[in-house]
C-alpha cells in the first residue's frame, strides 16, 4: 500500500491545496506534515505575532483534517532530517509540497530532493499553491522577470488559471507516525494586542463577509484610511489558509472596478515573488543601488526611535505606527507613507524599517515587505525614484477628517477635522494643551531637501 507524505509550508489549509490533492489522487494514506523549522528560527523570522497566528492555523489545520478522518503531523528541527524521519516511518514513496520562491526555499527544495532520491522516494514540487500565476509563467523577451508592473500586469491577467480545487472529504494517516504537541497562541509572550485570528475557517469567514460588503467600493475605498475597507485578508494569504488562485475565481465573479483593483493588488503580491525569484539577493540588497549614504541606525538613534514608537510629531506617521504595534497590521496607505517618511524624509537605511515591520507584521512577507520597501526607498522597481510622499498631504487625502488619527492617536483626539494633521500650526496657548504629543522631528522641506540633495551627490 503506497504512502505519500504533504509537507505544507506557506499553504495551511484544505480548500484548492494541489499538493494534497495529487497526495490522495495517487495514495490510499497520506501523512500531512509541517515542520517547525530551526533554520527559520535562527534567522529571527519566528516574532510573537507570526508564532501566535501560526499556532491558530496549525489547530485549525489539524481540527479541519481530523473532521475528515486524519490529523497533522508536527516535527520540529531541520526540514530536511524531519522529512526523511517521517518518510521512514510511514515507508512512503512520494513527497508532495509547494513550490517556494526564496533562496532558502530554492535551497530547501535541493536539498529535500537529493536527500529522498537517495532513499528512493520521489519529490514533487507544485506550482500555483502560494501564488495565482507562478514565478517565471510569464515573462519578457529579455529577461527572466519582469522589472516594471504594468507589462507584467499584462501578461499576468492574460495568464491561463488552473481550476480551484475542492477540499477533500476524507482523509487516513498511517497510525505509526507520531507528532509533537501542537503549538497554542497563549503559550506565545509579547504577542500585540489587537492580532487576529488565524486558521483557515477564520480566514474563509473574513472573505465571506468582506464579499458580503459593497465590493465594487473597493477601487475607490481601499485607500481610505478611516474607512479600513480593504479586505484584511493579507495574513491568511501569507499563511496560505487562503489560496491565490481562488481569492481571483472568488473576486472576477464579482464584475466591476472594485474586484479588478482587488485582483491587482494580488498581481502586485505575484509580481514581487517573481522578482525575488529571479534576484534572491533583493530581500536585503538595493534591486537598483542609487549609492545611497543612508544615515545608519546609530546615526539616527533618535529619529529611528521616534519613528518606531509613533512619535514623529506627524500625526498620521504616528497612527500608523501606533497600528501597527497594537494589531501587528497596518493599513497599506500607512505602510507606504511611513515608508517614505523613514527613507526619504529621515534619510535612514531602508533594511531598518523592513526589519522593523517584521518583527510586528502578522503578514511579514520577505517579497511584500522587502521589494514594498524598496520601492518606497526609491531602490527597487518604481521608476520614480525620487518620488516622496508628503505625510501631511497624504493625511488630507486618505483621512480627510482625521478620524483615523484620532483613533490612534488618543493626545489629539478632541482636535477636530484636518487640524488633527497639523497640530503645531495651532497658537502656542492652544498647542500647550497638547504638550504630551511631541513636535515634528524634522521640516518636510528640509527633510526633502536632504534626500533630494544626497540622490544627486551620489550619481
Amino acid at each position: 500500500m503506497s504512502v505519500s507524505v504533504v509537507l505544507f509550508t506557506s499553504d495551511l489549509r484544505l480548500h484548492d491545496h494541489p499538493p494534497l490533492r495529487a497526495a490522495l489522487d495517487g495514495s490510499p494514506e497520506v501523512v500531512p506534515l509541517f515542520v517547525r523549522d530551526r533554520a527559520v528560527d535562527a534567522a529571527g523570522f519566528t516574532v510573537p505575532n507570526r508564532l501566535a497566528f501560526l499556532a491558530d492555523c496549525l489547530r485549525d489545520l489539524d481540527a479541519e483534517l481530523r473532521e475528515r478522518g486524519g490529523r497533522l503531523v508536527l516535527r520540529s528541527g531541520d526540514v530536511v532530517e524531519q522529512v526523511c524521519a517521517v518518510v521512514a516511518e510511514a515507508e512512503a514513496d512520494e513527497v508532495h509540497m509547494a513550490a517556494g520562491v526564496s533562496g532558502y526555499a530554492h535551497r530547501r527544495e535541493e536539498r529535500l530532493r537529493a536527500a529522498l532520491e537517495a532513499e528512493g522516494c520521489r519529490l514533487h514540487v507544485h506550482d500555483t499553491v502560494v501564488t495565482a500565476v507562478a514565478p517565471g509563467a510569464v515573462r519578457p523577451t529579455a529577461s527572466n522577470h519582469f522589472a516594471v508592473f504594468t507589462p507584467y500586469f499584462r501578461q499576468w491577467s492574460l495568464a491561463h488559471r488552473r481550476d480551484v480545487l475542492a477540499a477533500p472529504r476524507a482523509i487516513s494517516v498511517p497510525e505509526a507516525v507520531g507528532s509533537e504537541q501542537l503549538p497554542a497562541r497563549q503559550d506565545v509572550s509579547g504577542v500585540s494586542e489587537g492580532l487576529a485570528e488565524g486558521g483557515e475557517r477564520a480566514g474563509r469567514r473574513r472573505l465571506a463577509a468582506w464579499l458580503r460588503t459593497p465590493v465594487d467600493a473597493y477601487d475607490d475605498r481601499h485607500d481610505d484610511l478611516a474607512g479600513d475597507a480593504t479586505s484584511r485578508l493579507s495574513p491568511h494569504i501569507h499563511f496560505g489558509t487562503l489560496s491565490p488562485v481562488e481569492l481571483v475565481h472568488r473576486a472576477s465573479q464579482v464584475p466591476g472596478p472594485g474586484s479588478a483593483a482587488f485582483a491587482r493588488q494580488l498581481a502586485w503580491r505575484d509580481f514581487h515573488y517573481q522578482v525575488l525569484a529571479a534576484r534572491p539577493a533583493a530581500a536585503s540588497a538595493d534591486y537598483r543601488s542609487k549609492q545611497d549614504s543612508w544615515r545608519s541606525e546609530a546615526e539616527a538613534r533618535d529619529d529611528v526611535t521616534a519613528w518606531r514608537e509613533g512619535r514623529t510629531g506627524y500625526p498620521v506617521v504616528d497612527a500608523a505606527m501606533r497600528q501597527l504595534r497594537h494589531e501587528g497590521w497596518m493599513h497599506n496607505r500607512g505602510r507606504l507613507l511611513t515608508a517614505s517618511f523613514l527613507a526619504k524624509t529621515l534619510y535612514v537605511d531602508w533594511r531598518i524599517g523592513a526589519r522593523h515591520f517584521l518583527s510586528l507584521l502578522v503578514d511579514g512577507d520577505i517579497a511584500n515587505n522587502q521589494l514594498n520597501w524598496q520601492w518606497m526607498a526609491g531602490t527597487g522597481t518604481d521608476s520614480r525614484p525620487n518620488r516622496i510622499l508628503n505625510p501631511v498631504a497624504q493625511a488630507k487625502r486618505y483621512d480627510p477628517q482625521g478620524a483615523y488619527v484620532r483613533r490612534w492617536v488618543p493626545e489629539l483626539a478632541s482636535l477636530h477635522g484636518s487640524l488633527v494633521h497639523e497640530p503645531w500650526k495651532l497658537p502656542a496657548a492652544e498647542r500647550a494643551e497638547y504638550a504630551d504629543y511631541p513636535d515634528p522631528v524634522v521640516d518636510l522641506t528640509e527633510g526633502r531637501l536632504r534626500f533630494l540633495q544626497a540622490r544627486e551627490t551620489a550619481k
